[in-house]
């Protein structure tokens, strides 16, 4: 493409050009695309120190599924199916990914997808052995990743730890047996599981206070760094703090770039067939992952803070502003610094011009804050159900009470759609750490 004449007068394709083109090429080559910049994120990061948290000599990573919804063809739901409920009979069909992030930059390594039907954990679960085996580039045994309650086994974990390693947090209902004293970090070996194999692992326990909650909340960890002098219980159960902002935190920055598209203001794809969905969720993947790039190369020139928690140390990815770098990367696209005909030079100007604004755009980071779990996607009214609709009907006078209002001319139809109602919390619901 950097031999197309893009000095040369053109017109904007219109909206049935682009959707024509879209569904010539295809998901392969876009899928193709995303793969490659996945891959030179990942060579980045070995290139550069980019760690936030420090567990011993690992890079921190973390791993957690997630369902974006799509418009409600038939071809999509027969293909990807629907979260939530038994029968299939959600509102929106989903698509259901895995990536596996940096967590301390919530640069996007690896990316799985599949249908959202059936059962959660093992959908997510197979994500994740299909992770392992088309990304081996990235589980080594350079990083360490955390996991949350959905994707432990003991089969899985042994797995799993004859590469990367891996710090989980455990169900409830998972047995936990003791073998031999506490070391002295307050850590034990343990053995995990059951009838179905057990394998030994070493434990951290400790407990979670939440202002306003009368009960702190236990985590149990399972990892299988079973040095407890290089890696310490205090630094892994801090380690595991960050699954949160490394996956979920990742997901809604992410997600914000596809919000109002649908007919709802949650995120939701456009595509209304599965071979576009897949290359509408490649395209979101790679768009999201450069823009992530730029937030690294701002954060690597910009100077650290003069005053405050952070003077004199580096800035880190995650200080850049994910929405400036996003619209920052849109703008210079439009006003023609991306393009190939232009003199290097201004190119470069430009270029430098975007890294230094960005680099005074700053979050403030580990405010430790946290939120309650609640319905991530809030419908803006209740679902109707499939095949209801909203009806138009002329108004009813009242049988009692004061005199109605003046009748309306027939011609004037009244539309009867129910009021919002606000869902109930979900019951039973803790917080995160």
């Amino acid at each position: 493409m950097a031999l197309l004449p893009w000095h040369v007068p053109f017109a904007v394709p219109t909206d049935t050009v682009l959707g024509t083109w879209r569904e010539a090429a295809g998901p392969e080559p876009v899928l193709r695309l995303r793969d490659m910049v996945l891959a030179a994120s990942g060579a980045e990061h070995d290139d550069h120190d980019y760690r936030a948290v420090q567990v011993g000599d690992l890079r921190l990573g973390a791993v957690d599924g997630s369902v974006t919804r799509m418009p409600d063809t038939e071809a999509n739901r027969a293909e990807f199916g629907s979260a939530g409920t038994a029968d299939d009979s959600a509102p929106y069909p989903q698509l259901r990914d895995l990536p596996v992030t940096d967590a301390s930059t919530r640069a996007m390594l690896a990316v799985v997808t599949g249908p959202s039907g059936g059962d959660k954990a093992a959908a997510e679960q197979a994500l994740l052995d299909r992770a392992l085996t088309e990304f081996t580039w990235v589980f080594t045994r350079k990083r360490l990743f955390v996991m949350d309650r959905n994707f432990p086994g003991t089969a899985r974990i042994r797995r799993i730890i004859q590469v990367p390693h891996v710090l989980i947090r455990l169900k409830s209902d998972i047995t936990v047996t003791k073998a031999g004293d506490f070391l002295p970090d307050g850590s034990y070996m343990a053995d995990i599981g059951g009838k179905d194999g057990k394998i030994r692992m070493r434990v951290i326990r400790y407990y979670v206070h939440v202002d306003g909650q009368d009960v702190p909340e236990m985590f149990c960890l399972v990892t299988d760094l079973d040095d407890w002098e290089q890696y310490p219980a205090v630094a892994l159960a801090a380690a595991y703090k960050w699954r949160w902002d490394g996956s979920e935190t990742a997901l809604r920055e992410a997600k914000s770039c596809i919000r109002g598209a649908g007919p709802s203001t949650g995120p939701i794809f456009r595509s209304r067939t599965p071979d576009m969905i897949r290359q509408e969720h490649a395209a979101w993947i790679t768009a999201t992952e450069l823009v992530r790039a730029v937030a690294r190369a701002a954060a690597r020139t910009a100077a650290p803070a003069r005053k405050g928690r952070r003077a004199g140390l580096p800035v880190c990815p995650r200080e850049i502003s994910f929405t400036a770098a996003r619209r920052a990367t849109i703008t210079s696209v439009r006003v023609g610094t991306a393009t190939a005909s232009l003199p290097a030079a201004l190119t470069a100007a430009g270029y430098h011009s975007t890294l230094r604004d960005l680099g005074r755009r700053r979050v403030v980071v580990d405010r430790d804050r946290h939120r309650d779990h609640k319905t991530k996607a809030r419908q803006a009214f209740p679902a109707a159900g499939r095949g209801t609709a909203t009806r138009r009907a002329p108004p009813a006078s009242p049988s009692a009470g004061p005199s109605p209002p003046e009748p309306r001319p027939a011609s004037t139809p009244v539309n009867c759609t129910r009021r919002p109602v606000e869902p109930a919390a979900v019951p039973g619901a803790t917080s995160g750490p």
